[in-house]
């Protein structure tokens, strides 16, 4: 059986670059524009929701670009959030350029993806210099966006525990988890600056993509095995971290002033999230990130976000309408 078609513009909004967006010939020229970004091993139609959202805004001012980053498919193991962001700037950029200043841009994120949208809002702008290691940043400023939504924020070091626990040899899974972390922490890069690249047969053990090469780095970063004491970049939504934690990210979105002061911020969480482990209180924790997005100065959208019920990490079946829907009022709304 055959992938539907989409109809559309591929722009490459910088070297290697590009962000397919959903055109209809009715309104062929929006001035307003969603930007998607995907989540581990995500890339062009690899989340279901994508297509029916862009098809839902058709008749409006909106139009959805789905975003390639180096970062997509099978790039996130040798990527981090830091250049995520950076590339995510230089579309918004783009986008700005194209549409003009008074068009709108959202910024969209599932799962891992929603880690991008919260460290594109909480981080230093432009990002601090690196002075252990650099993956050839350039240290852009982020321009301001005028609303900013994260879809299935899971955390990765959570859902990887959860898979070992719960897998038909846990104990091996736990070895495999010691071993790796381990030999990342003992050498991260090799002496010239260049990503030492983990045993993907082990790596898959844990229910990381085993085809996907994954350095010490972002593999450090991911399982943040210090948490929650001392949480690496990537652990974002963990259950088990610190008010003070939430006040260094979402207490900062506020000041940052990355989000437009008059938007508010959109959190959806899967009711039915297969990667959310049992144990997680949605609720509670989405509670905890509110709380500090306000204090922090920041709007959180109480009227259209929350937990999508009965929705799997990525919505492909029950509660994608609602999912849609919510979005579109989120829009409709700026």
């Amino acid at each position: 059986m055959s992938s539907p078609s989409h109809s559309g513009v591929l722009h490459e909004f910088a070297p290697r670059l590009v962000a397919f967006e959903f055109t209809s010939p009715e309104k062929p020229n929006k001035p307003n524009s969603l930007i998607f970004v995907g989540g581990l091993t995500d890339g062009f139609s690899t989340v279901p929701y994508v297509a029916p959202l862009a098809k839902t805004l058709e008749p409006t001012d909106w139009s959805v670009f789905s975003i390639l980053l180096t970062s997509s498919y099978n790039g996130f193991g040798v990527s981090s959030l830091d250049l995520d962001v950076e590339e995510i700037a230089q579309c918004v950029q783009f986008i700005r350029n194209l549409k003009g200043e008074s068009g709108k841009v959202v910024l969209m994120g599932h799962s891992t993806g929603s880690q991008d949208v919260l460290h594109y809002l909480h981080s230093p702008n432009p990002l601090p210099k690196d002075s252990d290691f650099d993956i050839g940043l350039k240290y852009l400023t982020r321009p301001v966006l005028d609303g900013a939504i994260m879809q299935a924020p899971v955390s990765d070091r959570e859902a990887i525990k959860h898979h070992v626990e719960t897998s038909d040899q846990p104990s091996e899974g736990r070895g495999a988890y010691e071993q790796l972390v381990s030999a990342a922490k003992r050498q991260p890069w090799t002496h010239d600056k260049i990503d030492s690249i983990l045993p993907m047969n082990m790596t898959g053990m844990l229910g990381l993509p085993g085809n996907a090469p994954l350095s010490a780095r972002r593999f450090l970063s991911l399982v943040s095995p210090d948490s929650p004491q001392n949480p690496a970049a990537d652990d974002l939504f963990s259950s088990d971290l610190t008010d003070k934690r939430h006040q260094e990210t979402f207490g900062q979105i506020g000041s940052r002033g990355v989000l437009n002061s008059k938007s508010k911020f959109l959190v959806l969480y899967s009711g039915s999230d297969e990667y959310c482990p049992p144990w997680v209180n949605k609720e509670a924790l989405l509670q905890k990130w509110q709380q500090a997005t306000e204090a922090g100065g920041a709007s959180w959208d109480t009227e259209n976000g929350g937990i999508v019920s009965g929705a799997c990490h990525n919505a492909s079946g029950e509660g994608q309408e609602d999912l849609i829907s919510r979005v579109v009022q989120y829009l409709q709304s700026i």
